[in-house]
């Protein structure tokens, strides 16, 4: 079994194959995590993708959440958070006071407009190490990773023997599962597959220790009027983490390619420090900025890729990718082993719904 991409789903992937005792190969063309799933806020739902297709698989993977923190050997930050919304700006503040109690550390300038999520419905991880986490139990379980750059699936006939690398070998695996994030679009075209493509953020770590596991989501305004959303999560190794301002610029041809836009990250920090003391005269640790993958109609990709024997694709889980992981990784693994999922239905998933892209 070949998984290409070593990001937060493909490690899930990886992971839920090994520990069926499914031979795997890990192929990534940078390192683990180099992407969105080293970059991401690393926030944890029960509920929040109720209502959506998303629904069941999130709630499905809010359990397994718990369930691997237990079982996985590695500290990669897992807890359970309370979680606020709140109201700022970056000149003044929003009239009325807080709506809902406010925790005594959130006393800059920002309302606490309500209440979104408890310790029951609420947690975190930290995204580079729980990708991280989840490889190295897998490779502990037999799986190989080989870095290089796949550049096509091989065949044999019409069913795939493995992946074609850039340096012009050939490794070989009764089936391939593709989770390679946005990058997942450049085979589209090769494939029958549904256009992947790359929304663009930024984010901020701040060095704030003692900050209490409390996620906020900021309705903000610049000075200049832009309504943006940052959000917070502090980290239980004391480092806050800040994302928000989307950028639509177009996807580069690997991770170590991405820019960062130092205004951007500016702007984020800057929004952080009007909701606490603690935050404001915190000092940045990390600019980065990452594209998250999604698809024309917000919905993942999950299963079969159509036309083809043996070639599977995992990708386009937007903004949901670090909590939907576990479990895409073990629908993926019943699907790959024992040809349908338990776990959730992947019907609504399945990358037959949407057009093919246009071949290049």
């Amino acid at each position: 079994m070949i998984v290409c991409g070593a990001g937060v789903v493909g490690a899930s992937v990886a992971y839920f194959l090994a520990r069926r005792g499914v031979a795997v190969t890990v192929v990534e063309r940078t390192g683990v995590a180099c992407a969105a799933s080293g970059k991401s806020g690393g926030f944890l739902a029960l509920d929040w993708c109720d209502g959506s297709p998303l629904g069941p698989l999130a709630r499905a993977s809010f359990t397994l959440h718990a369930e691997l923190a237990a079982e996985l050997s590695t500290d990669y930050g897992y807890r359970r958070m309370e979680t606020f919304m709140l109201a700022a700006r970056e000149r003044g503040t929003p009239a009325g006071g807080h709506r809902v109690a406010a925790p005594p550390w959130l006393d800059g300038s920002g309302i606490v407009t309500a209440a979104l999520g408890s310790q029951q419905t609420t947690a975190q991880v930290t995204p580079a190490r729980f990708t991280a986490a989840l490889l190295d139990a897998a490779r502990a379980r037999g799986a190989r990773l080989h870095v290089g750059v796949v550049e096509d699936v091989a065949w044999r006939g019409a069913a795939a023997s493995g992946v074609l690398t850039a340096g012009g070998e050939t490794l070989e695996g009764d089936a391939v599962v593709l989770a390679m994030g946005p990058w997942t679009g450049r085979l589209a075209g090769r494939l029958r597959l549904p256009s992947v493509y790359g929304l663009k953020g930024y984010s901020v770590t701040l060095d704030a220790p003692d900050v209490p596991a409390h996620a906020l989501f900021v309705d903000y305004r610049t000075a200049d009027g832009r309504a943006l959303e940052p959000e917070i999560f502090p980290r239980p190794d004391g480092e806050v983490y800040v994302c928000g301002m989307a950028d639509p610029a177009p996807l580069p041809d690997s991770p170590e390619a991405v820019e960062v836009n130092e205004s951007s990250c500016e702007t984020l920090a800057r929004a952080a420090g009007r909701v606490s003391a603690a935050l404001a005269g915190a000092r940045v640790v990390r600019r980065q900025a990452c594209y998250r993958p999604v698809t024309d109609d917000g919905v993942p990709l999950i299963g079969r890729v159509p036309g083809v024997r043996g070639v599977f694709v995992a990708t386009g889980h937007g903004p949901w990718g670090i909590l939907n992981a576990p479990a895409t990784g073990l629908a993926m693994a019943e699907l790959v082993a024992d040809g349908a999922a338990k776990l959730v239905d992947l019907r609504p998933f399945d990358p037959a719904r949407l057009p093919a892209a246009r071949r290049g």
